[in-house]
This record gives structure tokens, C-alpha cells and sequence, in this order.
């Protein structure tokens, strides 16, 4: 109710004129709150919900609930703690480019608050892969849940040089994160989607899952998994040749869905380019979580697409997603909708 009626209203005003000032001012007090160690404390074991019941076993690793904070929040690994000690069950990070990138020009984010939607056109805005790296490695120690890695290409990168650096970028963070994220979905950076066509995506996917293997058999290690995140625009033929691939190549996992080019059904007129998110998003998204699970039952899904209420949280996990993101919702309700969620798949699991 806090947030609703006084928080969200005053950071709406304050960045009226560009919604990247509001998220500009929560990561700066998550950063804050990244120093308050007792302070921390009291919140994570006050939003620690499910004695227990909510953990399972996905890629072989442990999440203590099923309910992660998706990518593009927390860009450049800076808040970590303060994010876990909300509740979430594993924090996705990034997306992350070889280059320091700034993005396209500002504003970027649009609000549409009828809809409880965004569309943004960020562009991979990052500090690059050496600070990314020196930021996980800190993560290390003071996080306790998973921690994935988006991994994308920078805008200068020609598509015919981005296998090297995606293999770049893994190699780089590959003791750092304990999952990583092939994205070529972003509609944002010119020409990353042809990287989904069956060809070059059946490369791509060879060389990283390569390189995974040789790093772990040099240091001995379980190798750790590869996860490829898709558009919710394909057409059905095009996600089944997606599919293919994965399947032949053994992915170890998909992420379902990154933002959609799509404006059907919208209550807001606007014409701004970019990815839209948030609540028109839910219907495809599950949509595209049960089509990947008809076909690839045994291949673990993150559903991830306008998942607002404890409600959409089970839907997507009956539709067959191992595991659920949420990142717009955020905006429109608050940090304590981690808590209200997993509370209410806590009641469900008993």
C-alpha cells in the first residue's frame, strides 16, 4: 500500500519526463543498502518464506524458490545482496557486452501505466566485461542464491565477429556466474535476432557449449549450464527449428520470453520503438513456455513475460516453466511482491 500510494506516484512524478530517472534512484539506495549488513539481515529473514518447501533442484543447482529477478535490472552486478535479501530465489545479471556501452539516447523507457507495461529501447547499456567480472567476483562471497549472466553483443561487434565475442564473454565470467545466458533476442541491437536462424544459431551454440566443456575439464568442474533466452515473436516453424538445435546441441536450458515488437491489444496509443514488457506480454509468454515443454519436456524453462500476481506466477509453473522471472511488475507493485508471491506458492506446495 506504501509503495502504491506514495512511493510509486512520487517516483512516477519525479521522472515524468524520463522513467530511467526512477531506476536510476532505486539502484542507488539498493546500493546503499548493499553496505547496511544488519539492516539486510532483518530483510531477508523477513521475506524468507516456505520453510524449505520452495526449493528445487534446476540445472543442477539449488534455488531456494522458483521466483528470480530477470535481466536488465541490475545490468552491472551492483546489487546483489540488497536483491537477494528481498526474497528472490536467483538473480539474473547483464546483459553484458565486451565494449562499455551507453545506450541508445534518452529517454529510452516508456511507461504505460494503464497496461502495467514498458517498452524500452536500452541498447545493452553496460559498463563492459572488466567491470563485470571485478563485480562478481565480489558477488561470490556475499550472495548466497544463484547467480545467472546475460550475455549479448555490443553494437560495434558485426554479426559476422559475434561467435568470438560470445566466447569472449564466457571465458571471462565463466567462474563467475553459476548459469549464463545466450541472448539474441533483444530486439534493441541491430541484427542480433538473425542470430536465432537455424545456422548461425547452430554454431554459436557449438562453439560456447565447446568452450564450457574445455574450461571445466581444466580445472575439474561440473560444467556449468548454457541457456538460450527467445523472442516471443517467432512464428511456431521458426521456434521448432530453435528447438531443434537446442535439443541436438543439448542446451541445458531456455529462457521464455525476452520482449515483444508486438502492440496488439494495447490500451495506451503510443508509437515509440523498442521491446515491450509487462502484462500484455503474459498470455504469449506461457504460451511459449508450454510449446517448449510439449516438445522438449526434459529441458528445464524459465518463464519469464508480464508475470504480475501469485496467480501468473502458478500459471506459468503449471505450463510447465521449472522456474519464473519478473522484472516490470516491480515498477508497478513494488518489492514486496516477491514476498506475496512466494507465499502464495508456498501455500500451494503444502
Amino acid at each position: 500500500m506504501l509503495y502504491r500510494y506514495l512511493v510509486r506516484p512520487w517516483l512516477f512524478w519525479l521522472s515524468r519526463k524520463d522513467p530511467e530517472i526512477a531506476h536510476e534512484w532505486v539502484m542507488r539506495r539498493l546500493i546503499w543498502l548493499n553496505q547496511q549488513p544488519a539492516l539486510m539481515r532483518h530483510l531477508e529473514s523477513w521475506n524468507k518464506v516456505g520453510d524449505g518447501q520452495l526449493g528445487k533442484t534446476v540445472f543442477g543447482m539449488h534455488f531456494p524458490n522458483p521466483l528470480g529477478l530477470a535481466a536488465g535490472f541490475d545490468k552491472n552486478a551492483v546489487a546483489g545482496p540488497a536483491l537477494a535479501a528481498l526474497g528472490f530465489g536467483f538473480l539474473e545479471v547483464g546483459t553484458v557486452t565486451r565494449h562499455q556501452q551507453f545506450g541508445n539516447p534518452r529517454p529510452r523507457i516508456f511507461r504505460l501505466p494503464k497496461d502495467q507495461a514498458l517498452i524500452n529501447r536500452m541498447g545493452f547499456n553496460n559498463d563492459g566485461i572488466d567491470e563485470m567480472a571485478r563485480r562478481l567476483s565480489s558477488l561470490m562471497m556475499r550472495v548466497k542464491i544463484p547467480i545467472g549472466v546475460s550475455l549479448g553483443k555490443s553494437k560495434i561487434t558485426p554479426v559476422d565477429s559475434a561467435f568470438e565475442e560470445y566466447l569472449y564473454l564466457l571465458e571471462r565470467l565463466y567462474w563467475f556466474g553459476q548459469y549464463f545466458v545466450v541472448n539474441v533476442s533483444s530486439p534493441n541491437t541491430p541484427g542480433l535476432r538473425s542470430l536465432q536462424d537455424k545456422n548461425p544459431l547452430s554454431l554459436l551454440l557449438h562453439l560456447l557449449l565447446k568452450k564450457r566443456d574445455e574450461l571445466s575439464k581444466d580445472k575439474g568442474f561440473r560444467p556449468k549450464s548454457i541457456l538460450v533466452k527467445v523472442a516471443p515473436d517467432l512464428e511456431w516453424p521458426a521456434l521448432d527449428e530453435l528447438l531443434e538445435v537446442c535439443s541436438c546441441l543439448k542446451v541445458d536450458g531456455l529462457i521464455a520470453v525476452n520482449t515483444t515488437v508486438q502492440r496488439a491489444g494495447l490500451r495506451t496509443s503510443i508509437d515509440e520503438a523498442g521491446g515491450l514488457s509487462g502484462r500484455p506480454l503474459f498470455q504469449r509468454a506461457a504460451a511459449v513456455v508450454r510449446w517448449i515443454k510439449k516438445r522438449l519436456p526434459q529441458t528445464p524453462v524459465i518463464g519469464v513475460g508480464g508475470i504480475s500476481t501469485p496467480d501468473e506466477a502458478r500459471y506459468m509453473l503449471d505450463q510447465g516453466a521449472d522456474l519464473i522471472q519478473i522484472f516490470t511488475s516491480l515498477i508497478y507493485q513494488g518489492p514486496l511482491l516477491v514476498r506475496k508471491i512466494n507465499k502464495a506458492l508456498a501455500r500451494t506446495a503444502r
